[in-house]
């Protein structure tokens, strides 16, 4: 969300607002990015489940303690979805997902590839071929986390990094 709401006033707010708080390059690893998609490769009843009223999913588009599902209010859905708020501001991304994600569908990253590159955002995305979500081990997958921390993984990060952070 930080990446594609560069410029966006809107979202500037606290303290020193005199400092530019411009992103510069963004890697986004399993990250939702349409959130009225976010369950499109799933079987049919992993989709209702992802869309279960007060459900994190629901909390964080319709507010803590929320009884509704994220489907409820369309215009809060888009609100919270990075994808709303491309721009020719939007800083340069690179997407990672495993192909093999239980918990963020890989066509969101594909999807947000898509629309940056649609508004001429630099952007390139790679798939993990087997990997799970990268933070799965949190979640009783002790060796999900194993293809995320491989030195292919990480070069791929440090150079798109050393390229766009370079002074």
């Amino acid at each position: 969300m930080a990446g594609t709401t560069n410029g966006e006033k809107q979202f500037d707010i606290g303290d020193d607002l005199n400092e530019s708080s411009d992103i510069q390059a963004v890697v986004d690893e399993y990250g939702p990015s349409g959130l009225s998609r976010i369950a499109a490769d799933y079987d049919a009843e992993t989709k209702e489940v992802k869309y279960t009223p007060g459900n994190p999913l629901a909390k964080f588009v319709n507010g803590p303690g929320t009884k509704l599902s994220a489907r409820d209010d369309p215009a809060a859905l888009k609100a919270a979805s990075p994808i709303t708020y491309i721009s020719s501001s939007t800083a340069p991304f690179i997407e990672m997902h495993g192909s093999s994600d239980r918990f963020v569908s890989p066509s969101q990253t594909l999807l947000l590839h898509t629309a940056l590159r649609a508004r001429a955002v630099p952007s390139t995305r790679y798939v993990l071929k087997g990997a799970d979500h990268g933070d799965a081990p949190f979640l009783g997958n002790q060796n999900a986390g194993s293809q995320w921390s491989t030195k292919e993984a990480m070069g791929i990060i440090v150079d798109f990094l050393g390229e766009r952070l370079a002074s």
